[in-house]
């Protein structure tokens, strides 16, 4: 499918392509793949993933997914190669590990009483990950959806948790999270002189405040966000990645 993508992320994704070393970073879910009913369903579009892969191949040019999935979730669900870095639960988690403790009591709990609350109220799903556990309540009824997210915040002052919502989902991490500060250490790692991330939730503004005059931030949909640009959907995404591997291979 044939995607136009405005003129001025044109010029931006241009001027990005022509850096001297390129970071090319994104979200999974509703950006690289599209939002699907089922989490375990969710994989990138073929267009977008080749080309994530095609920079990722090229000289001077790193790529990344910065998700909010556990990191062997979001290995297996991308299937990406290993030259594309992946990052877990919203840029805490890299393959190195965690950056801060875990306090595996307080996860227990917390996973407890979301289960408690999900129990009677079908659609709602309790998603658990290694420092976090989400409240996901897509496929249930509006009624049940609201009375569940509602008895999670309520018991949410009990918690010394970081607490992130997202699309119908309400996430309780028991260690800091930050895709900005994700972005940061790999901008670090490979030097890199501009950023390009694309992003389409919450967790993602992180990320967009972060980007410096020089990086190019990418909303995915609708929404109030700090990112310079905005595009619909997936399909999107995967024609701007595209123009940045044909534009990377003409300017670098």
């Amino acid at each position: 499918m044939s995607v136009d993508l405005p003129s001025e992320l044109v010029s931006a994704l241009d001027s990005a392509a022509a850096t001297t070393r390129l970071l090319v970073t994104s979200d999974f879910d509703g950006t690289l793949a599209p939002i699907v009913n089922n989490p375990a369903d969710a994989r990138p579009l073929p267009a977008a993933a080749q080309a994530l892969v095609a920079l990722a191949d090229l000289a001077a040019t790193t790529t990344a997914l910065i998700s909010g999935r556990a990191l062997e979730t979001l290995r297996e669900l991308s299937s990406m190669p290993a030259t594309v870095h992946l990052i877990g639960s919203h840029g805490a988690e890299f393959d190195s590990g965690f950056a801060h403790d875990i306090d595996h009591d307080l996860l227990r709990a917390i996973t407890d009483r979301l289960r408690a609350i999900a129990s009677d109220k079908p659609g709602v799903a309790v998603e658990t990950k290694p420092a976090s556990v989400a409240l996901h309540v897509r496929n249930a009824s509006p009624a049940d959806g609201e009375a569940a997210l509602a008895a999670a915040w309520e018991a949410a002052p009990e918690w010394e948790a970081h607490v992130t919502t997202g699309k119908a989902v309400l996430e309780f991490a028991v260690i800091d999270t930050d895709k900005g500060a994700a972005v940061d250490i790999l901008r670090g790692e490979c030097d890199a002189t501009a950023v390009v991330f694309f992003g389409d939730d919450v967790t993602d503004e992180k990320a967009f405040a972060r980007l410096r005059r020089s990086d190019v931030g990418v909303k995915v949909g609708p929404g109030e966000s700090a990112a310079g640009y905005r595009i619909d959907s997936p399909d999107a995404v995967a024609a701007a990645l595209e123009h940045l591997v044909a534009s990377r291979k003409r300017l670098a």
